[in-house]
C-alpha cells in the first residue's frame, strides 16, 4: 500500500512539474520588435518592405529554422529553449547567455544561474574588469589594414598583483581570409564579398607584435566607461558570436562595425550603428564612440618604427651617420670616433643604435649572426656608462586619429579650362588626400575610393562626368640612412582624356607608379616617382593606349596650408604615340579640420597643344 502511495505522489509531482512547464509564459505582442532583442539577432529592417533580416550567416546563431528571418519566430524559439529542463553545455541557456539573461529580465522569469562549464570557464579566463576600444592606425601596405582596425581589449582587475595588460585578452572581428590569397584578391572579395568573419579572442601581445611592431602602426587606447553588468552583457554576447559567421564587408560590415555592435548591446540606446551610412571607417566609429561619451581615457602607444625613428631623430646629424655605421657594421662599437665622445652623448648614441638594431632584426628579419654579437657589444658598452639620461620617449600626438577632419567631403568650385567655363561638384565619401587638412592622418599618405567629379560648362549648358575614382591610393614614406621604404600609388576609374581630334572622351583607366621621397624639413618632402598608365576605350584608335613616365614634386603639409606642386611626363606608345607633359600646382587653405579653401593650376603639352587650367573651390568635411 505504502508503495502505491508514493508511486501515486510521483506521478502526480512529476504531472504537476510537467504542467508548470507547460504553462505559456505571457509575451508582450511587440517584444520581437524591442531594439535590443533585434540588436541581439543582428536583425536589420529589409529596404524593401516591412520585414527583417539578420546579417548573421551562420545557422549555429539561430535556434528557429526561420530565425535569420522571423524575429519573432526566433524569440519564441529561444524562450521555448530555455525553459527546457536540463543543464550542460549544449542547453541554449549555455549557447545564449545574453539572450537568456535578457528574457528572463523582460518576462521576469527565474533567475537562477545555469551550469554551463564552457562558459564559466571562459570567463573566468577572460577576468575582464574594464573593457577598452583599440585603434591601429592605418596600414597602407595592406588592403586589409588601410583604413586602420579597431578590437577590443579586456582588461583584468587593477588591484591584482602582477597585472599586465599585455597578457589581457582581446575581441577581434576580421575576414577569414585564405591564407594564400594575395593582397589584391583580398582587396576584391572584401568589397564585393566572399569572405565570412569570423570573431575571434586573442592575446593583446599577440595583437601589439602585429599591429606596433611589424606593421609599424601606433595604437590608441580607450578605455570604455562600461558598468560591470554591461560588461557582462557585452560579453555573453560575445560568447554568443564568437566562431559565427557574418560575411565580411571592407567598407561597411568590418571589423569596426561589429564591434559598435557589441557596445550597443552592452549599453542600449547609444545607436552607434545607427550613424552608419555607406561605410564604416575605424576612425569614423572611435570618433563616435568619443562622441557618444563612452570614454573614460586615453592612451596611446607609439609603434616600435616611431619609437625608434623618434630615439635616432634626438641625435645629432654626425652621430646619426655614426649609428648607422655602427648598426651596419663598418665602424666598430669601441672604436675612437665613439669612446671619445661625451658619456651622455655616447649613452643615447648606444641607447639609439641598438633600438635600431632590434628593431630591424625584428621587422626587416637581419640575420642573427650579425644582430646578436652586435647587440652584445651594444649593451656592453653601455653598462659601463652610469648616470647618463636615458633617451625620451616619443610624445604623445597633439591631435588623435578620431580628431581628424570627418571622411566624407564635399567640394563646390568653379574653373576654366582652355576658354570653357565650368563650375564642378566634387562628392568623395572617403577617405583623406595630399591636400586635406593632415592633423589625424598619416603625413604623406592618401586614400579616396569612391569619388565623383562633376562639371556644368557653361558655354553650352553641358552636365559632364569628369572623373569617377575607384579607388586611389598614394604613400609617400620618407627615405634616410636607417630606412628605405617604398614610396608607392596606385589608383583607377573613369576619366575625361582628350583625344587628337580634340574630343574629350571619357575613359575607364589603371594607373600606378613607384619610386621615392626625401625629408626636406619636417612638413616637406620631395618626391620622384615612375609612373605606368593604361586606358581602354573604343574612341582610341587601338582600343586601348599605354603610357610609362615620370613624376616628379614637392609636397608641404601643415595645419594651415597644404600644397602638391611638380611636373609629369608621360608618353603614349601605343595608340597616339606622343609624350603629354604638364606642370601642377594645388594648395588648401585649412579654416579648421572640416573646412578648407582649395586651388589648383597646371599647364599642359599635350598633341603639340599648349593648355591651361585653374580651379577654386571650397571643401567641405562631414
Amino acid at each position: 500500500m505504502r508503495l502505491l502511495l508514493r508511486l501515486g505522489l510521483a506521478v502526480l509531482s512529476f504531472a504537476t512539474c510537467t504542467s508548470s512547464l507547460a504553462d505559456p509564459v505571457a509575451v508582450p505582442p511587440g517584444l520581437y520588435q524591442d531594439s535590443t532583442w533585434l540588436m541581439l539577432g543582428h536583425y536589420h529592417t529589409d529596404p524593401f518592405g516591412n520585414g527583417y533580416t539578420s546579417q548573421a550567416d551562420d545557422a549555429a546563431f539561430f535556434i528557429s529554422p526561420n530565425g535569420k528571418y522571423s524575429p519573432k519566430a526566433e524569440l519564441d524559439a529561444t524562450l521555448a529553449a530555455i525553459q527546457l529542463p536540463g543543464n550542460g553545455d549544449n542547453h541554449a541557456r549555455c549557447r545564449f547567455p545574453a539572450r537568456d539573461k535578457w528574457l528572463r529580465a523582460q518576462l521576469g522569469l527565474p533567475q537562477e544561474p545555469a551550469k554551463c562549464t564552457d562558459y564559466r570557464e571562459w570567463r573566468e579566463k577572460l577576468n575582464t574588469a574594464t573593457v577598452t576600444l583599440v585603434f591601429a592606425a592605418s596600414y597602407l601596405n595592406s588592403p586589409s589594414s588601410m583604413f586602420g582596425h579597431t578590437f577590443i581589449r579586456l582588461d583584468p582587475p587593477e588591484d591584482e598583483e602582477g597585472t599586465d595588460l599585455l597578457l589581457a585578452n582581446t575581441i577581434s572581428y576580421a575576414a577569414d581570409a585564405e591564407a594564400h590569397d594575395s593582397e589584391l584578391m583580398f582587396a576584391y572579395r572584401g568589397i564585393f564579398g566572399g569572405y565570412p568573419g569570423i570573431t575571434t579572442i586573442q592575446p593583446y601581445y599577440e595583437k601589439i607584435r602585429l599591429y606596433s611592431d611589424i606593421e609599424n602602426r601606433d595604437l590608441w587606447e580607450y578605455q570604455l566607461n562600461l558598468e560591470p553588468d554591461e560588461i557582462d552583457t557585452m560579453l555573453a554576447h560575445a560568447w554568443e558570436i564568437r566562431d559565427r559567421n557574418f560575411d565580411y564587408y571592407f567598407f561597411d560590415e568590418n571589423c569596426a562595425y561589429r564591434l559598435l555592435a557589441l557596445i550597443d548591446v552592452a549599453r542600449p540606446g547609444t545607436d552607434l550603428l545607427d550613424e552608419v551610412s555607406t561605410h564604416a571607417i575605424p576612425s569614423d566609429t572611435v570618433r563616435w564612440v568619443v562622441d557618444k561619451e563612452l570614454v573614460a581615457s586615453v592612451h596611446y602607444r607609439p609603434s616600435a618604427a616611431t619609437s625608434v625613428s623618434y630615439a635616432l631623430d634626438q641625435l645629432s646629424d654626425d652621430n646619426q651617420t655614426l649609428a648607422a655605421a655602427i648598426a651596419n657594421g663598418y665602424v666598430a662599437v669601441d672604436a675612437n670616433e665613439v669612446t671619445q665622445l661625451e658619456p651622455e652623448i655616447r649613452a643615447q648614441l648606444i641607447d639609439a643604435t641598438y633600438d635600431y638594431v632590434r628593431y630591424q632584426t625584428e621587422a626587416e628579419g637581419w640575420p642573427r649572426d650579425h644582430a646578436a654579437p652586435l647587440s652584445h657589444d651594444l649593451l656592453g658598452a653601455r653598462s659601463q656608462i652610469q648616470g647618463a639620461e636615458p633617451l625620451k620617449k616619443p610624445p604623445v600626438p597633439e591631435v588623435r586619429d578620431d580628431q581628424g577632419h570627418d571622411t566624407f567631403r564635399v567640394s563646390l568650385g568653379g574653373g576654366q579650362q582652355g576658354d570653357r567655363h565650368y563650375a564642378q561638384l566634387t562628392l568623395r565619401p572617403a577617405y583623406h588626400d595630399l591636400l586635406d587638412p593632415p592633423e589625424g592622418y598619416r603625413p604623406g599618405a592618401q586614400l579616396q575610393f569612391l569619388r565623383l567629379d562633376a562639371r556644368y560648362y557653361t558655354d553650352n549648358d553641358e552636365l559632364q562626368v569628369e572623373q569617377l575614382t575607384g579607388v586611389e591610393i598614394r604613400s609617400l614614406s620618407p627615405r634616410n640612412q636607417f630606412f628605405s621604404p617604398l614610396s608607392w600609388q596606385v589608383g583607377f576609374g573613369g576619366r575625361r582624356t582628350e583625344l587628337d581630334s580634340g574630343k574629350r572622351a571619357f575613359t575607364p583607366y589603371l594607373e600606378g607608379g613607384a619610386g621615392g621621397s626625401w625629408r626636406l624639413g619636417q612638413q616637406t618632402q620631395a618626391l620622384a616617382m615612375a609612373t605606368a598608365d593604361l586606358e581602354i576605350d573604343d574612341d582610341i584608335r587601338r582600343g586601348y593606349d599605354f603610357a610609362p613616365g615620370a613624376d616628379l614634386g614637392l609636397l608641404h603639409q601643415s595645419n594651415r596650408v597644404s600644397l602638391l606642386t611638380g611636373a609629369r611626363t608621360k608618353a603614349w606608345l601605343v595608340s597616339s604615340q606622343h609624350r603629354q607633359d604638364e606642370l601642377y600646382i594645388g594648395a588648401n587653405w585649412h579654416f579648421g579640420r572640416n573646412l578648407s579653401l582649395g586651388a589648383e593650376l597646371t599647364r599642359q603639352h599635350h598633341y603639340d597643344r599648349y593648355q591651361t587650367q585653374w580651379q577654386l573651390g571650397l571643401n567641405v568635411y562631414f
